[in-house]
């Protein structure tokens, strides 16, 4: 579903300040994988998010989502392939749209962005039907503004609208990481029962390694632009947070470090 081929990027080349941020990357991600993604501060993870995007276009390798190659596709050329949700609540959403018209704004990503022809009856009742399964009562809101919601919420209807059309890849940055520790469990659980019940192929950075642990059934650990660590389902379900660190001080011969990781 995902195919990832030797893909470097290199920021700022030819500069002081240039700086390697993924050096050959392979990775591969089958339908319905859940994979998890961690690493120190500026190990790559978001970059490695971004090139996937559009948002960063990479010096080499290749990038394939369902059999297509992507690499040099434009961001908005890929919006019809791949749902994100990014770690500000604030990020997804329109605050001076409604719920009605933000939804709308997702249905029709990578096609015509038209409000007019969008907001109908029938789109209504499957908005509805859709909200329904947040459990947050927003079905009954699709007339508020997205600006009036709370951020868990935002975020929860951020993670509705990356979802809903089905994409081929499901992004998800850090999304749990700005909320306190309910909103989050909150939306932990959702994106388990999102993804688990519409089989998304999906790829999670968090800095919370034991997140990391529990959730998807395979896990991969970066560093200074390298996957030093790959687990799959049974590996993963045999590690603590405990061994995860000894594992990578093992391979790099360093301790790990990084003031926004969460252990447990």
């Amino acid at each position: 579903m995902l195919r990832i081929e030797n893909v470097s990027k290199t920021f700022n080349i030819g500069t002081v300040n240039e700086k390697p941020a993924l050096r050959h990357i392979d990775l591969r991600l089958y339908p319905g994988d859940f994979v998890t993604v961690i690493g120190t501060n500026g190990a790559g993870k978001s970059t490695l998010m971004n090139a996937i995007a559009g948002v960063h276009q990479v010096d080499e390798g290749n990038i394939y989502i369902d059999g297509q190659e992507i690499t040099r596709w434009p961001e908005s050329g890929r919006a019809k392939l791949i749902g994100r949700v990014f770690q500000d609540p604030m990020a997804g959403t329109s605050p001076t749209m409604t719920i009605e018209e933000n939804l709308a704004m997702a249905y029709k990503r990578g096609k015509s962005r038209g409000l007019r022809v969008a907001l109908n009856s029938k789109l209504r009742d499957f908005f509805q039907s859709s909200l329904s399964v947040l459990e947050l009562d927003l079905e009954n809101r699709l007339e508020h503004k997205v600006g009036l919601l709370s951020g868990g919420e935002r975020q929860a209807l951020s993670l509705l609208m990356a979802t809903f059309t089905k994409p081929k890849i499901l992004l998800l940055d850090e999304h749990t990481a700005a909320l306190d520790p309910k909103r989050a469990q909150l939306i932990t659980h959702l994106t388990e029962k999102i993804v688990r019940q519409d089989r998304l192929t999906t790829l999670m950075i968090t800095h919370n390694m034991d997140q990391a642990l529990k959730l998807g059934n395979r896990l991969i650990m970066m560093h200074q632009g390298e996957i030093v660590l790959e687990l799959n389902e049974l590996q993963k379900a045999k590690m603590t947070v405990k061994d995860l660190i000894r594992a990578f001080e093992d391979l790099k011969g360093e301790q790990f470090v990084d003031d926004r990781v969460v252990l447990g």
